[in-house]
């Protein structure tokens, strides 16, 4: 076997989204003004930066303006200012506005900006470049590699060129190892490497389960007739039951272009439940129909956020490196926005990094970190909104009732916090004690399949490598999930990876056609026998969002 060759860095980051393109420029920021040399790379999995971002996304700009204050005059893509709110909570047929009076600070957006966070995605990794950080996309992160004391001394990038059965095409090339004093993950939500660490540190035993959603999004060209820019327009309620978590969004930006999405908390219970078809459903609303009539569909995508708040943070130091972003859980569920609190924690991580760097540390714990963001407003932030996804597990009424409570009465000063102990995965019911649930056929205008909708994603992977998605036991999908669940696999992912199909010979089996995953990672969250687990395919792979 070929020996992976080595490179040597102070800082190495993995994840190019804003989380760990903030750590890269705020490296690099304080290098030069100490006139201290810092060597950083980041990289990405995604054949470009921005390629694998998906977001909402209104966007509020504190941090980036604390990391680059002159970012309007740099022409950062944030061209949409918000200039109306509306709260709308849907019945099957009608829609009850919230008067403006009554909207909790937490649904204002005075101030943010509509924006496509791909585009700024892009724009922070030219920001890095000029500044000297080393990016390398189409490399996918697949090994943290330790110090003989337990350690993170890097991390090693996955062979290219390997075929199905497991031998060497004519392409093959292996890994590369990257070595680090310190090494930041900023892989987004439910992280593969991540996900190792934490289990391996213990770094989650002090907190509650993380708590996830899947959020599904489309981009449209409307008619004119129907663009309002800087619109935002938030829903509850239909087509979820009172006791699903989740809601919809409507941004409209400039150039006829309208952002629509569902989030959909995967704590639901009832293992008929399609996110994908609720949100094509959702469409079909009375109030929300006109908006797509004459309109067409450009884009389309689904990712996994972390969303539980400040009660599911896991401890984000250990030795050798750091979790920042929506890998360890900074998204305010309440607001509806993680990119503020990826950027910033970012900041942070690397402001303690470069403290240790000048101090002539390495590869111990950058206990200044949690130190800086239990002194910033970000954890305020978290804090006021720390039972927000908690009280949704006792259903939309009470959740409502109470947010209205926590966030417009008390401006988010409560005396108690609320926790819980199981995990998303564990709330699925058997299948016989749920109502079914039937969806209507797609149109192909307004409402879509899955298959039609992968496609426009630009999701590529090649057909012979490896499969990615992998199962720790291969009979556990018919034998459990479909016996006991009903197959949810078939229904939780948003891209047609996972179908039931029956042989020649009668028997079931699961079908993985792992070319269509858009690396959304629900399959690795909500699987109720946690059979499942998502680890990357060759870099370069996976779709490719063109401003999402």
């Amino acid at each position: 076997m070929a020996e992976r060759e080595s490179m040597e860095y102070d800082v190495v980051v993995v994840g190019g989204g804003p989380a760990g393109l903030a750590a890269a420029i705020r490296l690099k920021q304080l290098a030069a003004q100490h006139e201290h040399e810092v060597s950083v790379c980041v990289l990405e999995k995604g054949p470009e930066i921005g390629a694998h971002i998906l977001s909402g996304a209104v966007m509020d700009p504190q941090a980036l303006a604390e990391l680059i204050p002159d970012w309007k005059e740099k022409g950062a893509p944030l061209d949409t200012a918000v200039t109306e709110d509306k709260f709308l909570f849907l019945s099957e047929k009608g829609a009850r506005g919230t008067p403006g009076w009554m909207l909790p600070d937490c649904f204002r957006n005075h101030g943010n900006y509509i924006v496509r966070l791909g585009y700024v995605t892009r724009w922070l990794g030219e920001q890095a470049e000029a500044l000297g950080v080393d990016i390398f996309p189409g490399f996918a992160a697949v090994e943290v590699l330790y110090t003989d004391s337990g350690a993170v001394k890097g991390v090693a990038t996955g062979d290219m060129g390997i075929a199905r059965d497991g031998s060497h095409t004519d392409a093959y090339q292996p890994g590369m190892e990257l070595h680090a004093r310190y090494t930041i993950f900023a892989e987004g939500s439910r992280g593969q490497l991540g996900r190792e660490l934490i289990a391996r540190y213990k770094l989650d035993a002090d907190c509650d389960p993380q708590s996830y959603g899947i959020g599904i999004k489309e981009l449209w060209e409307v008619d004119p007739s129907q663009s309002k820019p800087g619109l935002v327009v938030h829903t509850a309620g239909w087509p979820l039951d009172s006791d699903t978590y989740g809601g919809s969004f409507l941004y409209h930006l400039n150039d006829n272009l309208v952002a629509v999405g569902m989030v959909v908390g995967l704590d639901y219970a009832n293992p008929w439940l399609s996110p994908f078809e609720e949100f094509q459903r959702y469409k079909t609303h009375p109030a929300i129909r006109p908006t797509f009539e004459g309109g067409k569909r450009i884009s389309y995508g689904a990712r996994a956020l972390t969303a539980g708040g400040l009660t599911c943070l896991p401890k984000v130091v250990f030795p050798g490196g750091a979790l920042v972003g929506c890998e360890a859980g900074f998204l305010n569920a309440s607001r509806i926005k993680g990119s503020h609190s990826a950027i910033k924690t970012g900041s942070m991580a690397a402001e303690a990094a470069f403290e240790a760097l000048k101090a002539g540390r390495s590869q111990d714990e950058l206990t200044a970190y949690p130190a800086l963001f239990k002194d910033s407003w970000l954890h305020a932030e978290l804090n006021k909104a720390r039972n927000f996804k908690q009280w949704f597990k006792k259903g939309r009424t009470i959740a409502t009732l109470m947010t209205g409570i926590e966030q417009w009465l008390l401006k988010g000063k409560m005396p108690w916090t609320l926790h819980h102990s199981k995990p998303d995965h564990a709330c699925l019911q058997p299948a016989a004690d749920c109502p079914r649930i039937e969806y209507p056929k797609p149109d192909g205008k307004l409402t879509f399949d899955r298959l039609s909708s992968v496609f426009i994603s630009n999701t590529n992977h090649d057909e012979n490598e490896p499969v990615h998605l992998t199962l720790k036991d291969a009979s556990i999908p018919v034998d459990v999930n479909l016996a006991k669940f009903g197959g949810p696999e078939a229904r939780y992912c948003p891209a047609g990876v996972y179908e039931f199909v029956t042989d020649d010979d009668g028997k079931d089996r699961l079908q993985i056609n792992a070319q269509n995953c858009v690396h959304c990672k629900t399959c690795d969250i909500k699987d109720p026998t946690q059979n499942i687990v998502w680890v990357a395919p060759q870099g370069g792979e996976g779709p490719v969002y063109n401003g999402m």
